[in-house]
């Protein structure tokens, strides 16, 4: 079956993400365009998981816990965990892993902890948007002992990407999908990279703002829209077709 999908959405955990981005908000928002199956990936944490899973199983959207790691090299890599208890260990382990440099709410705003009905928890005290002390070389056997799969993202972008940081797409670091913006033309980068052939090349709204949620039309092929069906076509144990209308 087609499943219209965004797995790469801030909410306004994200130092950069739009106050309005409340896990209620971005998972209707979701439901509104259409979309089946999402993922909550705020940069190097995942403490609005929780809300925004709960809102998804009130809303019908299935909603995967993750986050979009910022590694050594400044490169951006999407994480996606089976489920919240491996989500959050991981942000725990991430949290230790990235300088202690106190968020300066008056430059980059406040960090926000939600709860499903809007409600403030707490602020994320730490800076969520500087870089981890973790290479993109472990990134994928890191997740993978959480029980997650990850993908690159954004890999047309002139910045934050591992092509701009690394200038190369490696098969040894162990990676069976990637993301590019709508503005990429797939067939070039699997062209000048030839091992993107091999795998699903997503295509996300990276959205930090409720109007950046794009309409349903990113599609995989999976035998279910459920998060074993997704997680087999992006850790490479089975092949997927994917496409955009």
């Amino acid at each position: 079956m087609k499943v219209y999908y965004d797995l790469h959405l801030h909410s306004c955990l994200s130092p950069c993400g739009d106050e309005d981005m409340t896990p209620y908000n971005l998972v209707h928002m979701a439901a509104l365009q259409g979309l089946q199956m999402i993922a909550l990936t705020d940069h190097n944490s995942c403490l609005n998981c929780p809300a925004a899973m709960q809102v998804g199983e009130e809303a019908g959207v299935l909603v995967i816990p993750g986050m979009e790691l910022c590694t050594a090299e400044e490169a951006h890599v999407v994480c996606l965990f089976p489920g919240l208890e491996q989500a959050l260990r991981f942000s725990d382990y991430v949290r230790v892993h990235i300088p202690p440099i106190p968020n300066r709410p008056e430059i980059f705003g406040e960090q926000h902890i939600m709860n499903a009905g809007d409600g403030i928890l707490g602020l994320e005290e730490l800076l969520l948007t500087t870089a981890s002390d973790i290479r993109v070389d472990r990134v994928a056997q890191l997740v993978h002992g959480y029980g997650g799969v990850c993908f690159p993202a954004h890999l047309d972008r002139p910045a934050y990407s591992v092509i701009a940081s690394l200038g190369a797409f490696e098969r040894a670091w162990g990676f069976h999908a990637a993301e590019l913006t709508r503005a990429a033309n797939p067939a070039d980068y699997a062209a000048q990279f030839p091992v993107l052939e091999e795998m699903p090349l997503l295509c996300d709204s990276d959205a930090h703002y409720l109007e950046n949620i794009m309409p349903a039309q990113a599609w995989l092929e999976l035998e279910s829209c459920t998060l074993p069906a997704l997680f087999a076509a992006l850790d490479g144990s089975q092949p997927c077709a994917w496409g955009r209308e």
